[in-house]
Order: structure tokens, then C-alpha cells, then sequence
């Protein structure tokens, strides 16, 4: 009996460190990709998938090939899983120099948008992590063979596995956001990661070479703690498969449908999206372990009850995340709970039933469920949420589940109460949800001529009216009609005593940077990640269209750093105002050393970058300034004219702040026109008047400017940005030492 509790332990600290370490790729291998193929939601789609791909390739050809493998070689089962392990951790170092050199050879092929490159930078990103995913997936039948070889009388050591790999991934995850990152960074994080897989492949090859494996004999078929098929299944393994299948498909959609559509909420900072997924995970192995207590009971739950169960509770989600009951992180959060621990209950349990210990069974029917997995993500990102929206994309999903049911409802498994419960409450649930509920795709408020606008980056609302118009990506605000980005490109222009000829603006926003931009009658590009961004830039402006149709104005749909780097142009001006909050995920592309040397490299002679700062943590504040000082040589920082918010003007050449006359004086007559758009109308003012009004403008800036070397005090190089180091995306022990010091503060 002993020896039966060792290899137990041992297998859940295997899999536990296991599951630890596939969450900890997932989440890093996913933040780099964003860096080398775009911060675009297809890239978050395609990781997922091509995780989930294999692990189910890895998982069936794992069950498959195990008993082969352990004939000719007369080793072990567990020696295969240490090489598994193996070639999981060498996935932490080769993965990052794969994306980068995919990342490289797909530049040329244009606009970030184009069906060529979705097509081809989703096959690059897959082929560079397939293998060590394949490789993950095939730990499962590997060790199950090896419980078998252990004469370990255990029929359901699926579910075991399945549910120290959930407590692992949860951690994983949780550690991850919350210290590794922060602490030591993406590369040494993923050494990390690595150091766990080569620790594992070391005790499993130790112990696979001093314990060799005794000649296997045929082992008597043992009572199982579950029934070898429920009626409702009627003996055919192909409705276990079915259903399989749609859980593996639903749950993996609406883990994307619930990040985009918790959003507004969550907001966008790397600890939301990792709320989400530990929630998930949580109640999976919560799920998990509540039917691991029940097989020991030998009584378990009917199937048809679980899926009936899965079809009331996938509802709950659409009514927590209406905007009439101001819905809180917790509450959206624990809104997922339900139909997680269901899933986590059903999916190891019709594994166990199905595969009654055999790895090739178990293999194949986990293949299934993952297969289901890999599409679920590309379906609901590319094909449900762009074409229906959150609310309807989440009822959709919960279709299959009411249709399995109904389907059933003559089967004996379950009570006719129970039957009538399940239709008549997930009825009215269809009903209420189609018709009465919105969600936080729309605000309150939003009034009837707003715009909606989907596509498979975001959701994009514009509402409002006169100055108060207003843009939301993703729920979130993005920007308001103010002066201060007229200045963002009127202040740069005219800094420079040479005329610039070009121009580039990095994210369109509303679009009043590139109109000002345009007033001047040079050459501008616009690049901008959401398309549905750029149809929407006629509901701010009338003229918009007249705007773009210039032959000196193009926009270009892309992220901006993979456009730098696939153009050689340079620019007498590059003007960037990043989205908020200055927290949000992925945002440190836009604010690390490296993106600035990507700005350097394209600017001209003389040339200027303004980048936006608008307020946050004061340590946020000292990195950005930090990473602009070890690139940029020349830097000037003003106060903008309105008292908050800051411009950086950073150059490779030294440059001076003119007087305000001087700056006026450069401003052609539609760039002066287009910053006092807002003030007053032109025909209650003269000319002169309206110098007056721009040198105030001018004046109000420029006597606000703070010295760079004030805001790196106290001089601390250990606070910057850079890709490996994103200091403003992962900020919560900092912030807790500092509050704890008395010494958080924000910048005003």
C-alpha cells in the first residue's frame, strides 16, 4: 500500500509542476508573439490554438505510440515522460529566436490585416511552438502507462493527472502575472520554466533507470469506481466523443468571448486577462476534484445532468455583465465559476469512462476534447464575435449544451422534474437574453445615433454628441475631442526651424492628430491597429472623408512597431500617443528602449518624436523618462497647455524651444485655422486676435516646460521599460512595498 501512496505523490508533484510550467509558456509565449507578429486579438486566437493542437496531436500519438516505444526499448514509461519534459524546456529558449526570425521573414508581405499574412503568421507562430506543446500533450498517456506498468490498481488515473495539472496550471498562472514577471523578467522567467522541466525530466529518468520497469503480464480487469457506460450513451463511445468535443470547442470560445466582453470592467491590464484565466482554471479543477470525492463514493453525477446543468449556467455570465447592475470584477468573475466547475466535473469524468485506464483510450478521447479547443478560439474570434457581438456569440455557445439535452430527454438518467426544470428555465434564459439583457460591449447612455462597429481586433463604439463625442475600444475610453492632440502634432511641426515635409502618427484615435497633421500640407501616414477604428473616424469629424481622400494622406492598418520595421521611410516628425491606461497589456512595446531605437532609426536629421504621457504612477513616469534618455541624447518635456498630461520631445540633434511667436509663425494658415477649431468661431475674430490666441497657446506650453533631469530623481537605473522588462504592465508588489512605505504616489 505504501508504495502505491509514493507513486502517487509523485505523480501529483509531477503534473502539478508540469501544469505549472505549460501555463507559465502560455502566458509568455503569447506576450512575445504580440511583440514579433502585432498586438492584434488573431495572435491571442492562434496561440491558444496551436497550444491546444498539441497537446491533442501530443496526447493521441502519445497513447498510440507508448507501447511501442516500451517493447523495443525495454525502458520505462516514465523515461519517456522525462524526455518529454526535456523537450518542453528547451521550448523556453528556442520559442523566443523562433518568433523573431518568423517575425523578420513576414515583413514584407504589408498591411497587418491582409488574409496572406493572418494565413502565414499563424502557420509561423505554429510551427514554433508545436512541437514543445506536442510534447506536453503526450505527458498524459506516458504517464498513464506508466501507472499501469506499477501495477497501481487505479482505472481513473486520468482524472488524477487531470487534476494535479489544474492546481499546477493555477498557480502557474497566478505566479506568473503577479511575481516572476515582475521580478525577473520574460527571459528569466521562461529559465525558470525551464529549470522546473529539467528538474521533472531528471527525477523521471533517475527513477526510470534504477527502477527497471519487471516483464508485464496480463493484468485481471478490476471492478471500476464508475460504470463502464451510461445509458444515455447507449454503449457508443462516439456520443462520449461528441460531447467531448463541444466542451472542449465551447469553453476555450468563451474564454475568449468573456475576456473581450469583461473588458470594460477588468480593463485591459495583464492581471485582468490573468483573472480570468485562474478563475477558469480554479473552478475547472474545483470541478475536477468534486468528482474525484464522488468516484470515491462510487457515485458520480449523470452525464445528461451535467450538460443539462452547463446549459443553465453559460447564461449566467450575460446576466451578471449587463451595465444596469454596475456588475464589479468579483461578481463577473465569479459568474464564470458555475459552468467551469461543471466542465472541470465532466470532461475527466468521460475520459476516465471511456478510456478505463488505457492510455491509447484516454489519449485519443483528450485529442478529442482538444480538438474541439483548438477551434473554439479561431471560431468565436474570426466568425462569432464580428459578426453577432458578445451577448449573442455567449448564446450561441450555450446552444449545444440545450440541444444535447433536449435531444435526450426521453433517456432515464435523469428525473422528468428535472427534464422540465432544465428546458423551462434555459427557455426563458434564450428569451431574456436574446430580447432584454445588453451588455458592456454598449454603454449606458450611448443615445440612438451612435455607431457600432466589430471586427476580429475589437468591439468599437462612437457616441455622443457636439465636443462631447467619444471612443471606446473594447468598452474602454480611448480619447476625447480635446486641443491637447491638436498639440501633438502642431507642437513637434513647429519646434523644428527647417519645414517638415512628413510626417508619422502611431494610433489614429479619434483622429485629430492626423487632421492637424494634415492642415500643414505635408506628407502623413497613419498607422492604426483596429480597423473598425478608421470607419469610424467620419462620426467625429464631417470632413473625414475629404481627409483621407487626400493624395499626402494614408492610413495604414498595422501595429505600429511592425510597420517601423518593415519601412525603411523616415520621418521629420513621429508623433505617438499610446492607449490607456498607461498599465495596459502590452502597452510596454510602445514605451521600451528598444521601440525607441526603432523611432531613432526613422527619424531625419533633425528630426522630432512627441510622445504622450497623460498621468500615472510616478515610477511609471520615471521609466518612460528612463528609456527615452538612454536612446534619445536631446530631450524636452512640457506640461501641456491645458495642466495635465505631458509632452516628450526627444531628437538625435539638439534642438530649442522657440518663442511663441516664432512657433506661430511657422504654423501655415489651415494648421492655424484647425488649433483654434475649438475655441472660438472664426467669423467673431481677426487675424489678429487669433495670433494672440495661438502664441498663449504656444506660451502656456512652453512655460511649463520641466527639465529632464529633474524627473529622473531619485536616479535609479533599475526603473525603465524594455521588452524583456515591462516595468508599467507588471506593477503589484511595487506598488503594495510602496504603499506600505508611504511613497505610491500618481503624477498630476
Amino acid at each position: 500500500m505504501q508504495i502505491f501512496l509514493n507513486i502517487k505523490s509523485l505523480l501529483f508533484f509531477l503534473f502539478f509542476v508540469s501544469g505549472f510550467c505549460g501555463l507559465l509558456y502560455q502566458i509568455i509565449w503569447t506576450r512575445i508573439a504580440f511583440a514579433s507578429f502585432g498586438v492584434i486579438s488573431p495572435i491571442l486566437s492562434v496561440v491558444i490554438s496551436v497550444f491546444m493542437l498539441g497537446l491533442s496531436l501530443g496526447s493521441w500519438a502519445g497513447g498510440k505510440w507508448i507501447p511501442y516505444l516500451k517493447k523495443k526499448t525495454n525502458f520505462s514509461a516514465i523515461i519517456f515522460y522525462g524526455l518529454a519534459e526535456i523537450v518542453i524546456g528547451l521550448g523556453a529558449f528556442a520559442v523566443p529566436n523562433l518568433f523573431t526570425i518568423g517575425g523578420t521573414l513576414l515583413l514584407p508581405l504589408g498591411e497587418i490585416n491582409s488574409s496572406q499574412y493572418l494565413f502565414l503568421s499563424a502557420l509561423i507562430l505554429g510551427l514554433s511552438i508545436f512541437p514543445f506543446c506536442f510534447a506536453m500533450g503526450a505527458t498524459y498517456p506516458f504517464m498513464m502507462a506508466f501507472v499501469q506498468e506499477s501495477k497501481w490498481e487505479e482505472r481513473t488515473s486520468f482524472s488524477y493527472l487531470y487534476l494535479a495539472n489544474g492546481i499546477g496550471a493555477t498557480f502557474g498562472t497566478i505566479i506568473t502575472a503577479v511575481f516572476l514577471v515582475e521580478k525577473l523578467g520574460f527571459s528569466n522567467t521562461l529559465t525558470f520554466g525551464a529549470f522546473g522541466n529539467f528538474s521533472l525530466a531528471l527525477i523521471c529518468l533517475i527513477k526510470g533507470f534504477y527502477d527497471r520497469p519487471s516483464p508485464e503480464v496480463e493484468q485481471p480487469i478490476l471492478p471500476s469506481k464508475i460504470s463502464i457506460m451510461e445509458n444515455w450513451l447507449l454503449n457508443k463511445k462516439s456520443r462520449t466523443y461528441l460531447v467531448l468535443f463541444i466542451t472542449g470547442l465551447t469553453s476555450l470560445a468563451m474564454e475568449v468571448t468573456w475576456i473581450r466582453g469583461f473588458t470594460p470592467v477588468v480593463k485591459t491590464t495583464i492581471y485582468a486577462f490573468a483573472a480570468i484565466l485562474a478563475a477558469y482554471l480554479f473552478a475547472t479543477l474545483l470541478g475536477s476534484q468534486w468528482y474525484r470525492r464522488n468516484l470515491n463514493k462510487q457515485k458520480t453525477i449523470p452525464t445528461l445532468k451535467l450538460v443539462g446543468i452547463c446549459f443553465l449556467f453559460a447564461f449566467f455570465p450575460i446576466f451578471v455583465s449587463t451595465p444596469d447592475i454596475h456588475p464589479t470584477v468579483p461578481m463577473l468573475l465569479g459568474s464564470i465559476l458555475p459552468f467551469c466547475i461543471a466542465l472541470g466535473y465532466l470532461t475527466p469524468k468521460l475520459i476516465d469512462q471511456v478510456s478505463q485506464g488505457n492510455p491509447k483510450e484516454a489519449g485519443r478521447a483528450y485529442a478529442i476534447n482538444i480538438l474541439g479547443g483548438i477551434l473554439g478560439p479561431l471560431f468565436a474570434s474570426y466568425f462569432l464575435i464580428p459578426g453577432f457581438g458578445v451577448k449573442l456569440t455567449l448564446v450561441l455557445l450555450a446552444m449545444p449544451y440545450g440541444i444535447l439535452f433536449l435531444y435526450s430527454a426521453n433517456s432515464n438518467e435523469v428525473s422528468k422534474p428535472f427534464k422540465w426544470a432544465i428546458g423551462i428555465a434555459g427557455t426563458f434564459a434564450t428569451i431574456v437574453s436574446f430580447f432584454f439583457i445588453t451588455t458592456l460591449e454598449f454603454p449606458t447612455g450611448m443615445g440612438k445615433g451612435s455607431l457600432v462597429l466589430r471586427d476580429s481586433t475589437a468591439t468599437v463604439v462612437a457616441f455622443g454628441e457636439g465636443m462631447k463625442k467619444r471612443l471606446l475600444v473594447n468598452g474602454v475610453g480611448i480619447t476625447t475631442l480635446t486641443p491637447i492632440t491638436k498639440m501633438m502634432a502642431h507642437l513637434p511641426l513647429s519646434i523644428r526651424k527647417k519645414k517638415p515635409e512628413s510626417a508619422l502618427i502611431i494610433a489614429l484615435g479619434m483622429g485629430t492628430t492626423l487632421r492637424s497633421a494634415a492642415s500643414w500640407g505635408i506628407d502623413v501616414k497613419c498607422v492604426e491597429l483596429v480597423p473598425s477604428v478608421v470607419k469610424a473616424l467620419p462620426y467625429f469629424f464631417e470632413d473625414a472623408s475629404s481627409i483621407l481622400s487626400q493624395p499626402n494622406v494614408e492610413v495604414i492598418i498595422d501595429d505600429g512597431r511592425r510597420f517601423l520595421n518593415r519601412t525603411q521611410n523616415k520621418y521629420d516628425v513621429i508623433i505617438i500617443d499610446p492607449p490607456p491606461p498607461i498599465e495596459a497589456a502590452s502597452s510596454s512595446l510602445l514605451y521600451s528602449r528598444e521601440f525607441y531605437e526603432i523611432i531613432a532609426e526613422h527619424l531625419q536629421k533633425g528630426g522630432i518624436f512627441q510622445q504622450w504621457f497623460p498621468y500615472g504612477e510616478t515610477k511609471i513616469f520615471e521609466a518612460v523618462v528612463r528609456s527615452l534618455v538612454d536612446v534619445f541624447p536631446y530631450i524636452r518635456v512640457y506640461k501641456s497647455f491645458e495642466g495635465w498630461g505631458f509632452h516628450f520631445l526627444a531628437s538625435m540633434e539638439p534642438f530649442q524651444t522657440p518663442s511663441s511667436k516664432d512657433s506661430v509663425s511657422r504654423l501655415p494658415v489651415m494648421a492655424k485655422d484647425d488649433l483654434v477649431e475649438w475655441v472660438y468661431g472664426i467669423e467673431f475674430y481677426n487675424d489678429l486676435e487669433r495670433e494672440d490666441l495661438l502664441e498663449e497657446y504656444f506660451s502656456l506650453s512652453f512655460e511649463k516646460e520641466i527639465p529632464v533631469e529633474l524627473l529622473l530623481k531619485p536616479k535609479d537605473e533599475s526603473i525603465f521599460i524594455s521588452d524583456d522588462q515591462p516595468y508599467n504592465e507588471y506593477y503589484l508588489l511595487r506598488r503594495y512595498k510602496d504603499k506600505k512605505a508611504g511613497s505610491f504616489k500618481f503624477t498630476e
